[in-house]
């Protein structure tokens, strides 16, 4: 199993959002990053854990979890004319852009802000501390399990 933290603006989807889904589950999709794209294509399986992170807001925090319930696969918004996603190089038999689906677990008793993870020294070799732009990106267990503490959220 592994871990991974998923970027998401709140006003275009929050971990609410995911939670209102039928069966709690949704497609996260949009991915326009070729290193965030390689680490779903290649590395994102069934079964890892997801840190739900709300970015470019007031406070950006991670506020949840949710698991991968399906691996990868073709995005469809990249063959959708009418999608903001739309890539017109993209094809069925040659597809650039991909999707997992994942399913709502929990939201966090307290959110746990940018700045309380930068300021925690466990947490400062964190890809979100070193390369945050990044909308797709591992965590490793250690990180896994000290921000789902700070969220005052019991590990597993």
């Amino acid at each position: 199993m592994n871990y991974w933290l998923f970027k998401s603006e709140p006003d275009e989807y929050s971990l609410a959002d995911l939670a209102a889904e039928p069966g709690r589950t949704g497609r996260w999709d949009g991915i326009r990053n070729y290193q965030a794209r390689n680490f779903l294509r290649d590395r994102v399986q069934e079964g890892d854990g997801v840190l739900f992170y709300h970015s470019a807001c007031r406070v950006p925090a991670v506020v949840g979890t949710a698991e991968v319930v399906r691996a990868a696969y073709p995005d469809p918004a990249q063959f959708d004319q009418q999608s903001p996603y739309f890539d017109p190089r993209s094809t069925p038999e040659n597809p650039r852009w991909f999707c997992v689906d994942i399913r709502w677990q929990e939201e966090f008793a307290r959110p746990v802000p940018l700045a309380e993870i930068k300021a925690d020294p466990a947490l400062r070799e964190m890809v979100l501390v070193k390369q945050g732009r990044l909308s797709v990106q591992p965590v490793t267990t250690a990180e896994w399990r000290a921000i789902r503490l700070l969220g005052d959220s019991p590990c597993p």
